[in-house]
């Protein structure tokens, strides 16, 4: 504790905010759980092999725990704020690494629904995107936009850039000997919080990072989980950004994140190049979300979004086609689709609290991640019925694309006004 005493006064002589550890600490546990929460991804093909689990019953697991994970959000912003951030971080990352250990006995397929459909839902709901909205308003008066590009990228990217390592062990080892790797992730990171994180700058005595005294303090409490989705959904905003957002989640974690390893295993392409695919979308999403919130600092966010629904709908149309080609073809696409996985969070994040304000962003923006992963859910189960139907993933690509148009018109124009106008 002196040690830890001692380090806080440096970074006061340094001048160096401690909200930067806090937000260092937050972007290595968003990057790694996101990691955790996506195995079953690499581990479908190996489950139907050895099982016979079909992919539409495994996909149907992804399903509850991508909505699990969203669903948890707006209750985990009520409970961080009631018991604490460190707290509530550290007690999910140890279910995190108890549950993967644990899947290593799995027979049935309703083991598989339990571990990585429930308990991994529910644990990663506490380290999803709402953390990242809490911890950078909490935290942080100025850079808020750039705070929220860079931890949602950890958030997303994880899911990306550990995959080829998984991937190699399972193909190397076996999938057990990959969740076991897993296991001890979370278990490293359960220790790095306990020692890392703390609740709140008040809590340490300091002010958030760029608060300036002649600014007011906003003393109000943030509303409890179902008050606030009574409060919101009685505002047109709510639904652009939760519709938006849930088109989102279907077109990134629930389609691509979850199906895009199969699907290239269709076409002849092994597992382990098609999840360095996803890593090489991962390192440019930290670029592109990144940029994207130092971009919500400066112009206008539904401006952003528009673009980003835009562009990633025409990369999801000219998909199967890309996918037929491989090579080359391939690496662009995932190039691009990792420029715009996630940019959409900073801008959203930001009308969030310009239309709900501050205060109740982290719950209300949990309703709205909620939405997210709903999506993301629906996506997940649909292409693996879609592809057990019809034998190809054609047509949940060229669905996503439409949606992603149909979104980018939805927040240009319908969205116009009740995004420019603060909600009272």
């Amino acid at each position: 504790m002196r040690a830890y005493t001692r380090f806080v006064v440096l970074c006061g002589y340094m001048r160096f905010h401690y909200a930067w550890v806090i937000a260092a600490t937050t972007f290595l546990v968003l990057l790694c759980t996101a990691g955790v929460r996506s195995a079953p991804s690499v581990m479908m093909v190996p489950l139907e092999a050895e099982f016979g689990w079909s992919r539409a019953s495994i996909s149907a697991a992804v399903a509850v725990n991508i909505a699990l994970f969203g669903m948890i959000g707006p209750f985990a912003a009520s409970w961080i704020d009631r018991f604490g951030l460190r707290r509530m971080v550290s007690a999910a990352l140890l279910l995190l690494a108890a549950s993967a250990a644990l899947s290593t006995q799995m027979r049935e397929q309703w083991h598989l629904m339990l571990i990585w459909g429930v308990l991994v839902g529910i644990g990663t709901g506490f380290t999803s995107m709402v953390l990242a909205a809490i911890v950078a308003n909490r935290w942080f008066d100025e850079r808020r936009g750039l705070v929220t590009g860079a931890l949602s990228a950890a958030n997303a990217t994880g899911q990306l850039v550990f995959l080829p390592f998984l991937a190699q062990a399972v193909q190397s080892t076996g999938w057990r000997a990959g969740v076991l790797l897993v296991a001890a992730l979370a278990a490293v990171l359960f220790v790095i919080a306990a020692i890392c994180l703390r609740d709140s700058p008040a809590a340490m005595g300091i002010a958030a990072y760029g608060w300036k005294a002649e600014r007011p303090v906003s003393t109000a409490k943030p509303m409890a989980p179902f008050a606030a989705l009574r409060f919101a959904a009685g505002r047109p905003a709510f639904w652009v950004l939760a519709g938006s957002f849930f088109v989102c989640g279907a077109s990134t974690n629930g389609l691509i994140g979850t199906h895009l390893i199969p699907a290239c295993h269709d076409y002849g392409i092994d597992e382990v190049r098609a999840a360095g695919l996803l890593a090489v979308m991962g390192i440019f999403d930290i670029l592109g979300t990144t940029a994207s919130g130092w971009l919500t600092d400066r112009y206008p966010s539904r401006y952003l979004l528009m673009t980003y629904y835009a562009l990633r709908g025409l990369s999801l149309l000219f998909l199967p086609a890309t996918l037929a080609q491989g090579g080359k073809a391939l690496a662009w696409f995932a190039i691009f689709y990792g420029l715009d996985w996630i940019a959409t969070v900073p801008p959203t994040v930001r009308l969030t609290a310009d239309c709900f304000g501050r205060e109740n962003t982290g719950v209300i923006y949990g309703w709205i991640g909620a939405s997210h992963q709903l999506g993301a859910a629906l996506a997940a189960v649909g292409a693996g019925t879609i592809r057990t139907e019809f034998g190809n993933y054609q047509a949940a690509f060229w669905v996503s694309g439409a949606l992603c148009f149909a979104t980018a018109f939805v927040v240009l124009l319908p969205g116009r006004r009740v995004l420019q106008q603060r909600t009272a």
